[in-house]
């Protein structure tokens, strides 16, 4: 081997990896500006199928990969937020977003002056100075999304420079032949390709480079196509490992779509082929390639989308039901949030981000629910109730480590700035919960101690407690429902109630001292009193804190 035919290998490996690394870097920063936008489309996923199909080629659209989409729905029906007749949708939609990868490669087909090595040094070049000189974050990854968008031509400019000078060469007009002239393979070839790359926009780009330099017919760049269709499937088949059943039966629900398109369209044109067979040797275009590759996937969509609910029977049938044996545990509740959790979604940090967040609103509500029986357990002397909260605070933290290492792994994620301080505040909110979870069960030892000792709390003591419990319960709530649902109003009225918590505390100490010095109480008694309030004015303190990270983030 010369070194110049090394040298074209090497061509040709850099030229990958600059398109690989550069469709990776577009989608980061195309994700990261997109930022919650993206939290908006889980709203649109439950609403109906044909919303469904749209998310998905919108989300794929983004994050250019359907394997990465699809791979996130399993994880949505693992972690149970959509079913699989949602999730057939968004698998039909990521198959539709995955064709706009080829219509980016496609653009050097165009003109002159979309060509790769006319642009690409140029958005390169504005990238570099904007990263270097920018302060603005949000100028910083608008220049990420055009230095990824010119790597990704300079590769594709590098691979097609290393190509042509072997485009006559008798070996690959041989094995391209053999290629073309037997359809499984082809669709063989397509789908090892992809399954090892991992990525269909990447292999239809390999493949419109060997067409944009007259290397392949159109026979072969049909079947490459469909068989990269198929391999496709191959990522999230692997994902689904260790999944629920109903996860399981999504992956193979993109398997079933996928086949049937390969083989309808499969059939349809080897009959095509044998009746113009100057069409099967005529040489393919990148723009015909991108134009074969939307029709497939649109085509398919329109064909199946009416049989969705056929293609969830057949992955009933394909997918068999465990024995009951193997599914104890899972209403545990560690063992659900895990479930719920799913790794698969962190491939959207946004996706990721909302995902927590209706977990830690989980972990808010079993707060709210553990300072109110903590509460009845210290007025109505009830032992029952004591052990209830000691359970229930195990709960909360157990939840809170799961909480906060899923957060560490968004935390690792290519976020923004709007992301990082949500992240960076929902790691502050769990520990606000955990720590009014703590409160609650200073307030059940509280009750055992009142009953061990027999401390009998006056009339006016238990209307006291009453009401500042009331109070500490409303200003978790509302400080939980600002959270949930982001609202400016449920931040004041947290810190109305609070307010009112802390008045509470002061003249009742000060009605306390009264009552003591008069006799109408026992000293012991006394202390546990004292200690009840304290602890309420502490965890109105903690939820002060939880609406005050909302207003963070809304201002």
């Amino acid at each position: 081997m010369s070194i110049t035919e090394l040298g074209m290998i090497f061509q040709f490996v850099g030229g990958l990896g600059m398109f690989l690394y550069g469709m990776s870097a577009m989608a980061d920063g195309l994700q990261r500006f997109a930022g919650n936008r993206l939290q908006r489309f889980l709203e649109i996923l439950t609403a109906n199928r044909l919303l469904g199909v749209l998310v998905g080629a919108g989300v794929t659209a983004i994050i250019q990969s359907s394997s990465a989409t699809t791979v996130m729905v399993v994880g949505f029906v693992n972690a149970g937020i959509i079913n699989l007749l949602q999730a057939t949708g968004i698998i039909m939609g990521a198959n539709i977003g995955t064709t706009v990868t080829s219509w980016i490669v496609s653009m050097s087909e165009w003109g002159e002056v979309l060509k790769p090595e006319f642009f690409a040094p140029v958005l390169f070049g504005i990238g570099a100075f904007i990263t270097m000189f920018a302060k603005s974050h949000k100028k910083k990854e608008g220049a990420e999304i055009l230095i990824g968008f010119a790597l990704l031509f300079i590769g594709l400019s590098f691979m097609s420079g290393s190509i042509k000078p072997y485009k006559d060469a008798p070996i690959f007009a041989n094995a391209f032949r053999l290629l073309g002239q037997n359809p499984i393979l082809g669709v063989l070839t397509g789908m090892a390709v992809t399954a090892v790359i991992q990525s269909s926009s990447a292999s239809v780009g390999i493949l419109q480079t060997l067409a944009i330099n007259g290397m392949v017919n159109w026979q072969l760049a049909i079947f490459i196509t469909l068989g990269q269709n198929i391999g496709t499937c191959v990522t999230a088949l692997l994902s689904c490992i260790g999944t629920s059943r109903t996860a399981k039966r999504a992956a193979v629900i993109h398997l079933l779509f996928n086949v049937f398109g390969a083989v309808l369209f499969g059939v349809i044109f080897v009959g095509i082929f044998a009746a113009n067979a100057s069409f099967a040797a005529a040489p393919a275009d990148s723009v015909g390639i991108s134009v074969f590759h939307t029709i497939f996937n649109v085509a398919n969509t329109i064909v199946l989308f009416p049989f969705a609910g056929m293609l969830v029977k057949a992955s009933d049938i394909l997918v068999p039901e465990k024995n009951r044996d193997d599914e104890r545990g899972v209403s545990d509740v560690e063992a659900d949030m895990i479930r719920r959790l799913d790794e698969r979604i962190l491939e959207s940090p946004s996706f990721a981000i909302e995902n927590v967040s209706h977990e830690i609103i989980n972990m808010g509500r079993i707060a709210i629910a553990n300072v109110k029986i903590a509460t009845a357990a210290l007025i109505e002397e009830n032992e029952a109730f004591c052990r209830e909260v000691f359970e229930n605070e195990n709960t909360i933290d157990r939840m809170e480590k799961i909480l906060t290492e899923y957060l560490i792994k968004i935390n690792n994620l290519s976020l923004n700035d709007e992301q990082h301080l949500m992240v960076k505040n929902m790691y502050y909110t769990i520990g606000n919960l955990e720590r009014i979870g703590d409160h609650s069960e200073n307030l059940a030892e509280l009750a055992q101690k009142r009953m061990e000792e027999h401390d009998p709390f006056s009339e006016q003591g238990i209307q006291e407690l009453t009401d500042i419990s009331n109070a500490a319960i409303q200003a978790v709530e509302a400080s939980i429902d600002a959270r949930a649902e982001r609202d400016m109003l449920k931040v004041r009225q947290t810190a109305r109630f609070e307010e009112q918590v802390d008045n509470f505390e002061e003249e009742m100490r000060e009605r306390h001292m009264e009552r003591l010095s008069r006799n109408e109480c026992r000293l012991e008694s006394g202390v546990l009193f004292l200690d009840a309030i304290a602890n309420y004015e502490r965890i109105a303190d903690h939820a002060k804190n939880v609406a005050g990270y909302v207003k963070e983030e809304l201002q």
